[in-house]
C-alpha cells in the first residue's frame, strides 16, 4: 500500500518544479531587460569632448577664508582625458573631431570640494575620513542642429577616503577617483538620458 501522503507531496514537489522550469524558461525567453544598447538616436556616431574649462574663483576664497584650498593644477586636463577615455570603453560612440563629430560635449570645472566626514571618536577633531567632491556643469550640443541636446549644472562626481588605516589613501589617489566617478556619470548621462 502507498502513503497518500508521501505521493501528494511528491505530486506537489514535481508541480513546483515543473512551474519553476516554465518560468525559468520565460525568463530567459524574454529577457531580463538589460540590453548594451544605447538611448541615442541612430544617426548620432561620434562626439567631440571639448577640453574643460577650469572656472573655479581661488581669488574669492583668499577673501572668505583667508586661506587657499588645495588647487590641484590642470584638473580640468585630468577631466577631460577621463572623460575621454570613458568613451572610448563605452564604446557607444566614436571620438571624432570638432569639425565632423554628431555632437559636442562642452564642460566646465566649476568647484573641487574636500569635506571631512568622519572625526577620530578619541579626540573629536582629528578627521579619519574625507569626502572629495567635483562639481561641473556640462551640457551635450547637435552640431548640424545646432541644438542643446541637454545640459546639466552642478553635475557632480565624488569619492570618499581614508587618511589612515588599512583603506587609506593619498588625496591625489582620491582625487583620480572622483575623476572617474565624473567621467562615468558624463558618459552614463549621455548615453542613456535623453
Amino acid at each position: 500500500m502507498i502513503n497518500t501522503d508521501y505521493a501528494d507531496k511528491k505530486s506537489r514537489l514535481h508541480r513546483f518544479f515543473l512551474l519553476a522550469t516554465c518560468y525559468l524558461l520565460l525568463a530567459t525567453l524574454l529577457g531580463c531587460g538589460y540590453t548594451t544598447r544605447s538611448f541615442i538616436a541612430p544617426s548620432i556616431k561620434t562626439i567631440y569632448i571639448e577640453p574643460f574649462l577650469n572656472k573655479i574663483d581661488i581669488t574669492s576664497e583668499l577673501s572668505e577664508n583667508k586661506k587657499y584650498k588645495t588647487y590641484f593644477p590642470l584638473l580640468e586636463a585630468k577631466i577631460t582625458r577621463a572623460v575621454v577615455d570613458r568613451f572610448v570603453f563605452d564604446g557607444n560612440l566614436r571620438i571624432g573631431k570638432p569639425e565632423t563629430a554628431d555632437v559636442v560635449l562642452k564642460g566646465e570645472l566649476l568647484d573641487y570640494a574636500k569635506d571631512a566626514l568622519r572625526y577620530n571618536t578619541s579626540d573629536n577633531s582629528t578627521v579619519e575620513e574625507y569626502r572629495l567632491s567635483l562639481r561641473v556643469n556640462v551640457s551635450l550640443i547637435d552640431r548640424n542642429e545646432n541644438k542643446t541636446l541637454w545640459e546639466q549644472n552642478n553635475f557632480v562626481g565624488d569619492t570618499t577616503y581614508f587618511i589612515s588605516g588599512s583603506s587609506a589613501k593619498s588625496e591625489e589617489t582620491a582625487l583620480s577617483d572622483a575623476v572617474k566617478d565624473l567621467a562615468r556619470r558624463i558618459v552614463a548621462l549621455t548615453i542613456e538620458e535623453w
